[in-house]
């Protein structure tokens, strides 16, 4: 190899000439230091491969002619693309130009790899470079970029302006400069989604430092910790007829206070109720405007502030329907169930109505803290008292809908629905007499979307109703728990519009039932159940609590009704 003919008057220009002499080159004429002159036009030369080889181990190999205006050498077969194919042999004691530098995706240029030995295939006996070496990397399904010219003067292989470290020029849109190393994957290159960027995207989804094998790229955005940190996964997806195809949106009319302050509002009450006579309007704007978490709050603050119990305060206070409406509002709510039932279990007589209201309208979880709660309060099981205190069919229903076994999750089989219509028929209709515990089994046991396909199938099979074929096969309070179980599973707010409705119609007010469901429905699907009155006996449940209450129980009522006022 020779440098660049700089220019002799009085010769011609070597074939192929090399432009301008460029500064830092020996120029023609001047005797270098430990270097021959040659003849021709006194250029200059390299020592040669044998002369490197010789001077190194004393032997030499065949000659290897240089080709100018390439960098590299002629090893017998077609000129490699510039910049890729083995690194030119460094020579002893003279200056090398520097050489383009291979585009890396893993961080600045590596080392050249210097090598006295022709490109791999080349020459017989020939050993590859090992696995993992210096040699140059190999296209892995990367772009090959077309041969580039090498440009004269000291900067290749150094940045450009607009260039990147290690790359000799831009990577073309939508590409960069081949593929890594086999031994560099997934290591720390930022990818090269720009034009010139440094370095180039690895083989694998991820990027920036991702782990092998990991599709999420650096800076993806992360799982939510619901799925991360020890919740339930997911549900996976259900079938058409899935348990949850017939959840209802309910909204309450009770909600919580915004600006709401325990400790104000244990103030006032505790002034409501301080001295001679008592401020009923206060008690009810604080009460009958917060919701159950906010009014249990208020009790502690009562209690913490002025060392009293405030349900013991407002009984002390309050009397007749308004103290009953209050209490019941002060209670938390599995309290008051177990409240409810103990009082309809209690002395001569039971209210079966009050049992079956809260039984067969609960979900399992609520039955199971009922439960608990009645054993807290009372030192017995809810399921001893229910079996003292009723009996026969009745009694079984009953202890079937405390146990809180039913299968919520249950997802919709259309056999097994067609199957148990088939039994309730069977049981019921074309049967002389009933059996009632075909009924109490199907009913008790399969979840609320099983039975309304069961209840379906029975309408197909039988021509009429369930509820018609249990009104006429049922009598008494069985007849009362399974028509309740069956009005639930089809419409709960229509159910509760049904009891209000009743519990204020003619002469009387059944007045327990109407603070029942007022306070323990205002807060959860008090909206629908209004839409459910308005829509079976034309006219609004709020004209109906007006016309039949009054005083500041109407007042409570209304509050807890009406949205926003009374």
């Amino acid at each position: 190899m020779s440098y660049p003919y700089q220019g002799n008057p009085g010769y011609g220009a070597p074939p192929g000439g090399y432009g301008p002499p460029q500064p830092g080159y020996p120029q023609q004429g001047a005797p270098q230091p430990g270097f021959p002159q040659q003849g021709g036009y006194g250029q200059v030369s390299m020592p040669t491969v044998e002369s490197a080889s010789a001077a190194a181990y004393g032997t030499s190999s065949g000659g290897y002619p240089s080709q100018p205006g390439q960098i590299g050498f002629d090893v017998g077969g077609p000129p490699p693309a510039a910049g890729y194919g083995p690194p030119p042999v460094a020579s002893y004691g003279a200056p090398q130009p520097p050489q383009p530098a291979m585009p890396s995706s893993y961080g600045p240029p590596q080392p050249q790899y210097q090598s006295s030995t022709p490109a791999y295939g080349s020459a017989p006996g020939y050993n590859p470079p090992p696995q993992g070496g210096y040699g140059p990397p190999q296209p892995q399904g990367g772009f090959n970029p077309p041969p580039q010219q090498p440009t004269p003067g000291y900067n290749q292989g150094f940045p450009q302006s607009g260039q990147s470290y290690g790359a000799s020029a831009p990577p073309p849109a939508g590409g960069s400069y081949g593929a890594p190393p086999p031994q560099q994957q997934g290591g720390y290159g930022a990818p090269s989604s720009q034009p010139g960027s440094y370095g180039q995207p690895t083989s694998q989804p991820g990027g920036y430092g991702q782990p092998t094998g990991q599709p999420q790229s650096y800076g993806q955005q992360q799982q939510p910790p619901s799925q991360q940190y020890g919740s339930q996964p997911p549900r996976p997806s259900q079938p058409a007829g899935a348990a949850n195809a017939f959840v209802q949106k309910t909204e309450g009319t009770l909600k919580p206070c915004k600006n709401f302050n325990a400790e104000n509002d244990a103030n006032i009450l505790r002034k409501a109720m301080k001295g001679f006579g008592t401020d009923e309007k206060a008690i009810i704007d604080v009460l009958a405007f917060r919701s159950g978490e906010q009014r249990q709050q208020i009790r502690t603050m009562f209690k913490t502030m002025f060392g009293k119990d405030l349900i013991k305060e407002l009984k002390s206070e309050l009397g007749g329907k308004f103290e009953d409406c209050i209490v019941a509002l002060m209670m938390p709510w599995d309290e008051f169930d177990a409240y409810e039932l103990k009082r309809a279990m209690k002395g001569i007589g039971t209210d079966e109505d009050a049992m079956i209201e809260i039984l067969c309208s609960r979900s399992n979880k609520q039955i199971q803290e009922i439960i608990a709660t009645y054993k807290r309060l009372y030192g017995r099981k809810l399921e001893d008292d229910i079996i003292s205190d009723t009996s026969g069919h009745f009694k079984r229903l009953m202890v079937s809908m405390a146990s809180g076994g039913r299968m919520e999750n249950q997802n919709v089989d259309p056999t097994k629905a067609q199957q148990d219509a088939q039994r309730l028929l069977q049981a019921g209709e074309k049967k002389l007499g009933t059996d009632e515990s075909t009924f109490n089994a199907i009913m008790a046991s399969q979840s609320y979307e099983q039975l309304r396909a069961v209840f379906d199938a029975y309408h197909k099979m039988a021509g009429k109703d369930i509820e018609q074929s249990i009104k006429s096969e049922m009598s008494g309070n069985l007849e009362i728990g399974m028509l309740a179980i069956v009005r639930v599973v089809k419409n709960r707010p229509a159910y509760f519009a049904q009891k209000l409705y009743h519990s204020m119609k003619g002469l009387g007010t059944d007045d327990r039932t109407l603070i029942r469901i007022v306070v323990t429905r205002a807060e959860v699907d008090m909206v629908q159940i209004k839409q459910e009155f308005q829509r079976l006996y034309g006219k609004s449940l709020d004209t109906f609590i007006r016309e039949d209450t009054s005083g500041d129980y109407k007042k409570v009522l209304m509050a807890l009704v009406a949205q926003g006022g009374y």
